[in-house]
């Protein structure tokens, strides 16, 4: 499994903390004024607002919060005008993040996400810095334990993902960004339930931590996911899983 994966689906066990915080909403929602400002308040007509509205859903945010949120992005309701920035920089042993954000005030935004880093052992860097390292893919985390390889490349071919991935939990169906949401309605379509499922940015090499590293890393990608105008955290560590989970929990 890689350390990318590791990290989405424990963090997903963290969900009910979140939500109690209104982080989840808050993203959410900006997520969503943003998509409908870029590409209108249709979702059949535009994708990312009708993958923001699904995710939404999951997430049981209210009909009617996603629907001012759509007209915030519309211009039917007023509110904040946000602006969508990318992030770039290096944590412990030299490990490869980006971040997407969106932000009302830029001059704001930046020296608290510099102070972030500069606090948890990292340093922020220029754009460019690290995106090289990453390409975006759609990623279906299945939890299947003990699926053979010939079963994950038949789901594989079935569903239309580019290549799969085995772990130990089951297995990852990787997807061009412009299949995503086919691949995943083909695995919903056969009964399967995703762990975690997005457009994602994945990591052609990690960097393996332990210890005090592993430690640090962990705080920092927590201190940068609890920033308000921060949507996304892609880094490419990996960590053992039975070590994230203990770390998650000191933190919890």
């Amino acid at each position: 499994m890689s350390g990318h994966s590791k990290w989405a689906t424990t963090k997903h066990k963290k969900a009910a903390i979140d939500a109690k915080r209104g982080k989840a909403f808050t993203r959410l929602a900006k997520e969503i004024t943003v998509a409908a400002r870029i590409g209108g308040g249709d979702p059949e007509g535009n994708p990312r607002l009708r993958t923001a509205m699904l995710k939404a859903r999951e997430e049981n945010m209210p009909m009617e919060n996603i629907k001012k949120a759509i007209q915030r992005g519309t211009g039917e309701i007023p509110g904040a005008q946000y602006e969508e920035c990318q992030f770039e920089g290096h944590g412990p042993k030299g490990v490869a993040i980006m971040i997407k954000a969106q932000t009302d005030n830029k001059n704001r935004t930046v020296p608290e996400i510099r102070m972030i880093f500069s606090k948890n052992g990292g340093n922020l860097g220029e754009n460019g810095c690290v995106s090289w390292m990453f390409d975006q893919k759609g990623m279906i985390t299945l939890d299947v334990p003990g699926i053979t390889e010939d079963k994950a490349m038949e789901l594989a071919l079935e569903t239309g993902a580019e290549e799969f991935r085995l772990h130990e939990n089951g297995v990852d169906l990787i997807t061009a960004p412009q299949d995503f949401s086919a691949v995943l309605d083909a695995v919903k379509s056969r009964k399967l339930s995703p762990s975690y499922a997005e457009v994602t940015m994945i990591p052609q090499t990690t960097v393996p931590l332990e210890g005090k590293d592993a430690r640090m890393m962990v705080h920092l990608m927590e201190a940068l996911e609890d920033h308000d105008d921060i949507q996304h955290v892609w880094a490419n560590f990996d960590i053992p899983e039975s070590l994230l989970e203990q770390l998650f929990g000191e933190n919890a």
